[in-house]
């Protein structure tokens, strides 16, 4: 007999974007570890038994895929052990005969005996909580063309990065510039010239005095549905000149510069 296999596989805390109203609601997703394609299937199979010869099992797969589709599209229900999969009609009947424009075949696939006892004895492991990082790069000044965060009042300002697409409906989604002092100016919708998940273009207002700012950019993007709570991710961001470093401060290295300020 055999030994039984023991399978195991990751999975993170997510949020529950069905259940708007309940921001603690989290279900579980599983972690990808790829495609298997059916090179890597054979490559698989001949880990097991290094004896098989690849073109051998590869015309067996093909011959396995014929068969399936012959048993299915011939009104056979077929169950291997992994699956049962039975052809099944969609549209209604209009008149006697069938309408290849509003009447279709599919096949219905199930989990079979083997697949339901392989997933019985499965390990789970939870690895943490999903989150797509957000983080701001760098940003240029369309007056000066200087690169870095150093903007000019009455100009406009490009900020890239990774999920910094303003969406959402959330009273904080937007982007602020926040003085020494407190004041905040939120960049209203129509001063947003391009808005993309990486790249943001804004106007400067020019009414802010020179000096030392925190750019903060607020959203609910996270690269598929709204998320249900807003996130925030901020920079230094100087309208004007940028203060001269401190002495004995040290040159930075050639090629580095600001790192990324990740959000996960």
């Amino acid at each position: 007999m055999p030994e039984e296999i023991k399978y195991q596989i990751n999975v993170l805390m997510a949020d529950n974007t069905v259940t708007k109203d309940d921001l603690t609601d989290k279900i579980f997703v599983v972690v990808s570890t790829g495609t298997a394609d059916k090179e890597r299937i054979i490559s698989e199979m001949m880990e097991v038994n290094p004896g098989l010869e690849r073109e051998t099992l590869r015309h067996v797969l093909d011959l396995e895929n014929r068969v399936i589709k012959k048993l299915l599209l011939t009104g056979m229900r077929v169950n291997n052990g992994l699956f049962e999969a039975t052809a099944q009609c969609r549209g209604v009947v209009q008149g006697t005969a069938w309408n290849p424009e509003t009447n279709t075949i599919y096949v219905n696939f199930q989990q079979g005996k083997d697949m339901r006892e392989a997933i019985n004895s499965t390990t789970v492991n939870v690895i943490g909580e999903k989150g797509a990082s957000m983080y701001l790069s760098t940003g240029e000044d369309a007056a000066t063309r200087s690169v870095g965060f150093t903007a000019t009042a009455g100009s406009n300002f490009t900020l890239t990065g990774k999920n910094i697409k303003i969406a959402g409906d959330d009273p904080s989604v937007g982007i602020t510039l926040t003085d020494s002092d407190g004041t905040e100016t939120k960049i209203t919708g129509g001063m947003i010239g391009l808005n993309q998940p990486s790249k943001l273009i804004f106007f400067i207002p020019a009414g802010l005095a020179d000096g030392e700012y925190t750019l903060t950019v607020t959203t609910q993007f996270g690269g598929g549905p709204l998320l249900k709570s807003p996130r925030s991710v901020s920079r230094t961001l100087y309208i004007g000149e940028a203060p001269e470093p401190a002495p004995g401060g040290g040159e930075e290295e050639e090629g580095g510069g600001e790192s990324p300020d990740p959000i996960v």
